[in-house]
């Protein structure tokens, strides 16, 4: 093993003590406690992200899952996963930091943001991070100044109209300008070693990762023509974290699996890679928060007043924590997170929240 993990940086509970039964003692402490305000909390569950880690490698076992840092960076979390041999997706310099700081090697970074800062480019040239994404000719510029020694993976858009993010709209080159990209990669001496794609945040179709990797095959044969030397094909992320998703990761698997054979097939000397972020982690935590208060409201129905009858009545609670924090992800993934009442609570009620992402 690599040597990541140490036992002083977590909390070991017995076998067979389940995030419930931790959620519970935990709550009930808090509402004991006479020293002030707790705080809203998670709880990890580190071994439900082996168990993906497991189960990608089962389902897919031609790709190398690299993490997307920014989906969550908690420290245990990047550790279990270093351990489990996993490379990293960083879009930033604080990450790349983060990853270094616990003894990622260089050779298993990705710098994989297509907009850079160029001091965060002279950055991971320092530090030996070589692999880098690109899409448009300004940023192969700035790369070109500051990194030279970099090896490109050119970023292509995808038909990601049905996914729940459209990162298409601020990434990826169409097909149509690949060639003239890759080709003043050439002039300026810039190897572009592979393609990425990312088709977005829960697609309903994964028909789409079949599309994106067809033209993906078309671009490595242009690069080939032009005389880079492509070999590897990244995936990038858009799996589902969590069971009642839209489409099932065996699904998807299948799919990428059928095109990865007719486009990809084994022995063709082209490293898979895909980054990964929700899907590890979102069944892994837990967020506890304290229901500060509630109140009874009529719903709102117009007209009502017209009706002879009492009119409905709901129950709006109050959680000291929100939307601007740690359930952002009802912002910006228009998510709506399960909640479970935590019954142990004496003092001050306690619930209990899965959630897609870190606070």
């Amino acid at each position: 093993m690599a040597g990541y993990l140490s036992e002083s940086d977590f909390v070991m509970v017995e076998e067979g003590f389940s995030t419930a039964d931790l959620l519970e003692e935990l709550t009930l402490g808090a509402s004991q406690a006479t020293t002030g305000e707790v705080a809203a909390f998670f709880v990890a569950d580190l071994g439900a992200i082996v168990r993906k880690h497991f189960c990608f490698l089962k389902r897919l076992p031609r790709v190398r899952p690299f993490y997307a840092v920014k989906c969550n960076s908690s420290p245990g979390v990047l550790k279990v996963l270093a351990e489990l041999g996993l490379g990293f997706s960083c879009a930033n310099k604080a990450e790349m930091e983060l990853v270094q700081h616990i003894g990622v090697p260089a050779s298993k970074i990705i710098y994989s943001s297509p907009c850079k800062q160029i001091a965060q480019i002279k950055y991971a040239a320092k530090n030996g991070v070589r692999l880098l994404s690109f899409d448009n000719e300004m940023e192969l510029e700035k790369v070109v100044k500051s990194h030279p020694s970099a090896k490109m993976v050119l970023c292509i858009a995808t038909n990601d109209s049905h996914s729940l993010s459209h990162l298409s709209f601020k990434f990826g080159a169409s097909l149509k300008s690949c060639r003239h990209l890759l080709e003043n990669a050439k002039k300026s001496q810039v190897d572009v070693v592979g393609v990425s794609f990312h088709i977005g945040s829960d697609c309903p179709d994964p028909k789409a990762y079949s599309q994106s990797i067809a033209d993906a095959r078309l671009v490595f044969e242009m690069g080939a023509e032009l005389g880079h030397r492509m070999q590897i094909l990244d995936l990038g992320g858009g799996f589902p974290g969590v069971e009642g998703a839209k489409v099932r990761f065996e699904e998807i698997s299948s799919v990428i699996n059928s095109a990865l054979d007719l486009y990809f097939p084994e022995g063709c000397g082209v490293d898979i890679l895909a980054k990964l972020g929700r899907y590890y982690v979102t069944s892994a935590f837990t967020l506890a928060v304290s229901i500060i208060s509630k109140k009874e409201v009529f719903l709102d129905q117009p007209g009502r007043e017209e009706e002879n009858g009492p009119t409905p009545k709901t129950i709006v609670y109050y959680l000291h924590d929100g939307v601007y924090g740690s359930f952002n992800s009802v912002l910006f993934d228009n998510t709506c997170p399960t909640p479970m009442l935590q019954k142990g609570s004496t003092s001050r009620a306690a619930a209990a929240c899965r959630t897609g992402r870190r606070c």
